[in-house]
């Protein structure tokens, strides 16, 4: 006769893996924050930024933003993005002129 598995623990293990993951992706997550820099920003503004990261459909921003990343993990310097929003291309403080306007 078989032994019989005893389920209350294999789910309370397998509730221990999932709460360890998900500190570990909270954390990961973290330090992809710290690594971009944005650690630097508002927690306002690094929301906002990444609202706008995940609603992004431009197929070119999005492979511009790619490759950024890919830089970063290989250990590169980003560099300024040249094509894009308007407002990635304006100087820290400036005033958007009409141009500029979204």
């Amino acid at each position: 006769m078989r032994k019989p598995r005893d389920l209350d623990a294999e789910l309370a293990a397998l509730a221990e893996r999932t709460a360890a993951l998900k500190v570990r992706r909270v954390v990961q997550l973290g330090e992809l924050v710290i690594a971009s820099g944005a650690d630097a920003l508002g927690a306002d503004t690094l929301v906002g930024a990444l609202t706008a990261a995940a609603t992004e459909t431009n197929a070119q921003i999005l492979a511009q933003w790619r490759r950024s990343g890919e830089a970063v993990f290989r250990g590169e310097r980003p560099r300024k993005i040249a094509q894009g929003h308007p407002h990635d291309q304006q100087k820290a403080g400036e005033v958007p002129g009409p141009e500029q306007a979204h």
